[in-house]
This record gives structure tokens, C-alpha cells and sequence, in this order.
């Protein structure tokens, strides 16, 4: 929010974002300076103390930048209300210090209160499209996610009070049902479940995730490649994140870690083609605060069975690298919607760790779709005339 407010007021640059680079520029996208932000949260706050806060603590952003869109912010806070933390683990229950939905309500009445507050933003701000993006702290991962697998069972489940539906899924399906696109920028279910695919296909709603590829992801979705490309045999990759925020905190629950490390770790499978160990852990580290470390030890093995060691250290701002990637999503669903696509959008797979129904993970292949895509609907060539297919939805 900070970001596109800064970006409206000229107070910064759109440095990170995909969409205003070309050729994705290209596309008939929403200015971000059109943009209105409105949410839920299970803490009670206000926008533009959180955004100090963040500055003060981590540098980033600047002080200054966030003064100077306070009066925006400001605006935000009378659309950011109590959500809920149904299904999400102890970890994330432990940190809301609000009345959450969940409290004497049922699944249905949580639904329509999700409902009620996305109708009322889009009413108050006399809004043209609602996009929704799931940025929520990670969940545990969804025990029988067979029994939401058809749009029926979804429903029934939810007027059936069933309390193993997670919060994510909720939201996703709020959003398919009123035709609002939908992106789970987190390795939360989301709209990944069966009964919420159909459901976008059937009323004809585009959605995409899951998982942010922000980081070390980046790195080694773009890295892998080079090995598999020169036959170079890699032997060990490991792996190891340290972060602050509440990110990190909450993924110290070995339950909502768990999705976090299968879709970071399956990115090299779906690379290298020869068995290797392959292992990626995440550890709490508090005062690194917004920032995070991933290193990296890769040894592999060339010519002449002659063995061989690659390093790298990664370091970021978790919330600088995330924030224009969803503003990306947010402008390219926009235009999807506009288009009248619906299902699943494979050409944004460059965004996610773990891009519902695509196997490949190469970066490079992974932006030639994305490539293509504009070529296909801006109607003119991609400057090196690359173009693939992309995968379809199921």
C-alpha cells in the first residue's frame, strides 16, 4: 500500500514490479495510481502506525516516503476490518488480539460476513473490478483436501459448519463466487482446491498461485536450469533461510512451516532430472525483523567425475520483495478479467514457488509464457520473437 501510494504521488518508482517493464507493460493493465486498498486482519491497528513502525524497525520503508502518503493510508483504515483465523494453527490464533469471525458464528455466517465487507468496499470506493490476493501468514496444510473436491462438496461442506475448512479457501471462495480474480501469494490452499477450480471455470473467474517467488526461490529456479542445461551433475543442494517478522514466526509451528518447505524444495525437483539430496530449512532468527538470509551450498560433480562447489548468500527485505509482485498480480488479473478469461492463469507461473497445475519450474521458461502471453494480447512481437506454449488449465 505504501508502494502504489509512493507511486501515485511520484515519491518513487516502480522498480520490482514486472508489469511495468516491458513487454508486460504492454497490456492494457489499471494504473497503479487507481488502485484502493481495503483487507482483513486478525489484529487491531492502524494502517499508518504499522507503516512507521516498519520503517523505524527495518529502514525500509523510508520514513519520509511513508509520511508522505500517511494521509492515504489513513483512508485505508475505515475498509480493513476483524477477519478470521478459522483452520490456521495455534501459531496464527496466538496472534490476533481482536474478536475474530470464527467467535460463535458458523462457517456460513463467516462466509457471509467475508461477503458483506468486500461488497461494502467495493460499493464505498464506487470500485470498476475487486481483486483479492492472499498475503496471510502461512497455514497448516489441508488434511483431506479430496473431500472439497467438487464444487458441491465445497458448499456443503461450508453450510455443514465444517471447521477443517481453512481460512484462505474461504476467502478464495468469496471472491470466485462474487467474480472477484483471485491470487494466494502464500502456500495457504487457497483456490488450489478442487471444488473452488471448478468453481472459477464455471462462473468464469481468473485465479492463480501459489507461493510468492520472491527470494532464494528466484535464485534457484534460475539457477537450476544452468546445471541441467550444461550436464552438470549436482550431488547436494542445501538450503538455509533465517527471517524475522511474523512470517517467521509463525512458520517456527512445524505444521504451517510444512507447506512453506514442500514448495520451496519441489522447485529443483521438477529441475534436475538425476536423484540428489535436496534439502531447505527456515528458522525464526526475531531481530532480523523484516529481513532474511537465505545461504546456499551447492556441490556438484563435471568432467572427469571432478567434484565441485557452488555458494551464495541471498539477502532481502521480505516485504520489499513481495509488495510489487502483488501489485503485478493484482494489475494482470485486472486485465484477465477484462479479457473474460477464467481458470487457472498458467502464464503467471513465474510469480509462484508452486504455480497450480504447471511441473515446470525453469524461470527463464517460465517468463517466454508470460512473453507470449502479452504477444498473444497486445498484438505485437516480444523484442527476441520467443514464444512458447502455455500449459492449460485441467
Amino acid at each position: 500500500m505504501v508502494g502504489a501510494k509512493a507511486i501515485a504521488r511520484g515519491e518513487t518508482d516502480t522498480t520490482g514490479m514486472v508489469s511495468a517493464r516491458r513487454p508486460v507493460s504492454r497490456l492494457d493493465m489499471p494504473d497503479v495510481s487507481d488502485l484502493a486498498f481495503g483487507g482483513h486482519d486478525i489484529r487491531t491497528g492502524s494502517v499508518p502506525e504499522d507503516a512507521r513502525r516498519l520503517a523505524e524497525e527495518n529502514g525500509m520503508p523510508h520514513p519520509s516516503t511513508v509520511e508522505a502518503v500517511a494521509d492515504d493510508l489513513a483512508d485505508v483504515d475505515d475498509h480493513v476490518h476483524v477477519g478470521t483465523a478459522l483452520n490456521c494453527g495455534e501459531s496464527v490464533e496466538a496472534l490476533s488480539n481482536a474478536e475474530l469471525l470464527e467467535e460463535d458464528r458458523t462457517v456460513a455466517e463467516i462466509v457471509e460476513r467475508i461477503r458483506d465487507d468486500v461488497d461494502s468496499f467495493r460499493r464505498a470506493e464506487g470500485l470498476d473490478r475487486v481483486v483479492m490476493v492472499n498475503v496471510a501468514s502461512s497455514e497448516p496444510p489441508v488434511e483431506n483436501p479430496d473431500d472439497y473436491a467438487t464444487r458441491e462438496a465445497f458448499e456443503s461442506a461450508v453450510e455443514g459448519d465444517d471447521r477443517d475448512l481453512p481460512a484462505s479457501s474461504l476467502y478464495a471462495y468469496v471472491a470466485l463466487s462474487e467474480g472477484h480474480p483471485y491470487a494466494n501469494f502464500t502456500p495457504s490452499a487457497g483456490s488450489s482446491l478442487g471444488g473452488l477450480r471448478q468453481l472459477a471455470r464455471e462462473e468464469g473467474v481468473p485465479h492463480m498461485g501459489n507461493d510468492g517467488k520472491t527470494g532464494e526461490s528466484l535464485v534457484k529456479a534460475a539457477l537450476g536450469p544452468m546445471f541441467a542445461g550444461r550436464n552438470l551433475r549436482v550431488m547436494s543442494w542445501e538450503g538455509h533461510n533465517i527471517l524475522g517478522n511474523t512470517d517467521g514466526q509463525v512458520l517456527e509451528d512445524e505444521r504451517n512451516k510444512a507447506g512453506k518447505i514442500e514448495s520451496k524444495g519441489d522447485i529443483l525437483d521438477g529441475i534436475l532430472d538425476d536423484d540428489f539430496h535436496n534439502r531447505v530449512r527456515i528458522d525464526y532468527t526475531p531481530s532480523l525483523d523484516d529481513w532474511k538470509t537465505a545461504w546456499d551450498y551447492i556441490h556438484f560433480e563435471g568432467f572427469l567425475d571432478t567434484e565441485m562447489k557452488m555458494q551464495f548468500t541471498w539477502e532481502g527485505s521480505d516485504s520489499a520483495l513481495a509488495a510489487p509482485l502483488a501489485l503485478d498480480l493484482v494489475r494482470l488479473l485486472s486485465n484477465a478479467d477484462e479479457r473474460g478469461e477464467s481458470g487457472l492463469q498458467t502464464h503467471l507461473a513465474s510469480f509462484f514457488k508452486a504455480p497450480l497445475d504447471v511441473d515446470e519450474h525453469d524461470l527463464a521458461r517460465q517468463f517466454t509464457w508470460l512473453y507470449d502471453y502479452v504477444d498473444r494480447n497486445a498484438g505485437e512481437e516480444t523484442p527476441d520473437g520467443v514464444t512458447a506454449e502455455t500449459p492449460t488449465d485441467d
